[in-house]
């Protein structure tokens, strides 16, 4: 009997994911494909792994050994190629790096050009997204380190908090709160724009709209930091943004802060890695990079 390690991965992923169409989206192949390869594992192996009786699938008995063993064959797979890469040193390989938004595009690029300045033979990768995109990612093993602004929830999951990061409410220049200090009361009729749902930043928005007693205000979603700066300044509403993201909006004067008290609550600002598996020598200098932070760097300059 021989078992398809392609097979198999795709087996796990539709256990994980808790269905064929979750697990489809996340490998990039169509619902039919994900299904049919699971059906010839099971024909292979003689078994049903998959319970399909009900809206969410679930793993049969056998099923739950196979997917057992399978996170620790893949596992073994990380390890032996960590081990490589240990025999080569960083003189070459690959550096994988995720981040939540506002850490991603805030904080990584200089840091992973400070790093490619004392590595320039490893290539470096970043991956943006929300916070459950980039956990989603480090769980599945496509990211062996992550950077959070938060701080993930997940038992599989090292998590450190390197730095701290805090909110700012901005408006536009033409707002009549623009630069005053006003009470919570106060912001009572606003609008408020909130990040999409999975971000870490949309979760502390409602913290401190809770802080403020302010729960029942007007909101909408926004895609993003950048969609959020742009439509704060288009005056479609207020908003809560981390300060490293307003460095240049402040400066220019196109978004104007409006200070509360209390003010929001900072934020930790994590590295993240799965327990279980090892970082490979690329990884943990990064790491180790991440680790040396005393402040936020300056924008534009990784070596701060």
């Amino acid at each position: 009997m021989q078992l398809s390690l392609h097979r198999l991965w795709i087996f796990l992923q539709v256990v994980d994911s808790g269905g064929f169409s979750a697990a489809a989206q996340k490998l990039y192949m169509s619902q039919p494909s994900v299904s049919n390869q699971v059906r010839q594992l099971e024909s292979s192996l003689g078994a049903v792994l998959v319970d399909r009786s009900g809206s969410r699938i679930r793993p049969t008995a056998e099923g739950q050994v196979l997917a057992e063993h399978a996170r620790r064959i893949f596992s073994l797979a990380d390890q032996a190629v960590a081990a490589i890469q240990s025999v080569q040193g960083l003189s070459s390989g690959r550096l994988s790096v995720g981040g939540t938004t506002t850490a991603g595009t805030y904080l990584l690029p200089g840091l992973l050009a400070r790093f490619g300045a004392q590595f320039p033979h490893i290539t470096c990768d970043l991956f943006v997204g929300n916070e459950a995109q980039v956990r989603s990612r480090l769980l599945d093993g496509e990211l062996g380190l992550a950077v959070f602004a938060g701080s993930p929830t997940a038992d599989q999951l090292s998590v450190e908090q390197i730095l701290t990061d805090r909110l700012l409410l901005v408006c536009a220049p033409s707002h009549p709160l623009a630069g005053l200090a006003v009470a919570p009361s106060a912001l009572a009729a606003e609008h408020f724009l909130l990040r999409e749902r999975g971000s870490s930043t949309r979760a502390v928005q409602l913290e401190t709209l809770a802080l403020w007693g302010l729960s029942d205000v007007s909101t909408a979603d926004m895609w993003g930091p950048e969609t959020l700066k742009q439509a704060i300044r288009a005056t479609l509403g207020i908003g809560l943004i981390s300060e490293h993201a307003l460095t240049d909006e402040l400066s220019a004067g196109w978004l104007r802060p409006i200070t509360v008290s209390p003010p929001p609550t900072p934020r930790p600002v994590t590295a993240a890695h799965r327990h279980d598996r090892s970082l490979s020598p690329a990884e943990q200098a990064f790491l180790t990079l991440l680790r040396g932070l005393s402040s936020w760097p300056e924008p534009g300059n990784g070596s701060s």
